[in-house]
């Protein structure tokens, strides 16, 4: 068995059987971690099995490519890289092609467009964000936009300057939403076809509440509604979405009333039938907070509290049947698996882990 030391991203890919994934696992390798782990994972039972594992420089965040075959990873160092990954679905291994830069310090995201040929890496040391092409055989090019935010914002020890936290394409990837923790603002890019070139949208930017750090961006699969998490105020902002604009319609806490503990809220996902809205905590809290969501108006209603089971729950994830969810805890060095009541939203500890070194993101990509 591979002692799973992972820290940073979690991607199943291609059904292997009718419940069988193949899951690949990013990490922070600062702590003894090689780098990305695959693992074929049942989402009839929740076991995950060992498969293979590649070494790579801190792999913090990863993306697949739509047919399944190549897996990229932004390498989250001070000169930061983007890794590219031959992705075998039988064995579960990895074979590396090519290394670009990512054009700025300290990656923290990638995104791949629905060809698989364009890809769009977020650099949070350095406010950058940049576009790079894929080539037929998976290898990447390098760079060929880079943007440069600036800016500050309320909170002067985070927000002296841009740090770009996510790159997330609209679901009809005509457009790119950019969170900026550093300026309080989601930047908005019309993505020009066939080449990938980024420009101003005509609603270049929305802002949100001074100080509230936005951080990571999700779309709902059926509602024209999108959810931001802001890391340093602990809330999550919804917005109506129509022709790439946005509309600021609610802004909650993702924490109980009664909290009184420091904030630091990291990812947010919709689960798989569009019922449920899923946001982890970390800072004292150390909880994924559950809302209902109105099926009319996309609106979110409180339906839980979950304690993470663990300590620092970065980043998290469904299996691709909506079956599970696997939270990575980083500090406690292990990614919990929960059972999901497709009812009411609400998690059943399965007492399943996969134990690993400093986990921080979780992703799912598979293919049909």
């Amino acid at each position: 068995m591979y002692k799973l030391l992972l820290s940073l991203c979690i991607i199943a890919t291609a059904s292997v059987s009718a419940q069988q994934y193949n899951l690949i696992i990013g990490t922070y390798t600062n702590a003894g971690s090689e780098g990305i782990y695959t693992y074929r994972f049942d989402a009839q039972t929740g076991d995950a099995v060992a498969m293979s594992s590649v070494k790579t420089s801190n792999p913090s965040y990863l993306t697949a490519s739509p047919d399944g075959k190549y897996v990229y990873a932004v390498n989250s160092d001070n000169e930061g890289m983007v890794s590219a990954f031959q992705f075998n679905k039988q064995d579960g291994s990895l074979k590396f092609l090519n290394k670009v830069s990512s054009a700025g310090s300290g990656p923290c995201y990638i995104s791949i467009n629905r060809k698989g040929n364009i890809l769009v890496a977020g650099n949070y040391g350095s406010g950058t964000i940049a576009v790079m092409e894929a080539r037929q055989d998976g290898q990447l090019n390098q760079p060929k936009q880079i943007i440069q935010l600036k800016g500050s914002s309320v909170n002067r020890s985070r927000q002296e300057k841009s740090h770009v936290h996510s790159t997330v394409f609209s679901p009809d990837f005509n457009f790119l939403y950019v969170p900026d923790l550093g300026t309080d603002k989601v930047m908005i890019y019309k993505v020009a076809q066939g080449s990938g070139a980024l420009q101003p949208a005509e609603q270049p930017y929305v802002e949100v509440n001074s100080g509230a750090g936005p951080r990571h961006f999700v779309f709902h699969p059926k509602l024209s509604r999108a959810y931001l998490i802001e890391e340093l105020t602990g809330t999550i902002s919804v917005f109506e979405y129509a022709d790439g604009q946005l509309n600021l319609i609610q802004n909650t806490s993702s924490h109980p009333i009664s909290y009184q503990g420091t904030y630091g809220s990291a990812d947010i996902h919709v689960s798989p039938d569009g019922r449920f809205l899923y946001a982890s905590n970390r800072g004292d809290a150390n909880s994924i907070a559950i809302f209902r969501i109105d099926q009319e108006n996309g609106m979110i209603h409180p339906a839980g509290f979950q304690p993470s089971l663990g300590i620092h729950p970065r980043n998290f994830n469904f299996d691709p049947t909506g079956n599970f969810l696997l939270v990575a805890n980083r500090d406690s060095d292990e990614v919990v698996i929960f059972k999901i009541d497709k009812q009411t939203g609400l998690l059943d500890n399965t007492k399943k882990r996969i134990k690993v070194s400093k986990p921080v993101c979780i992703k799912w990509i598979v293919t049909k």
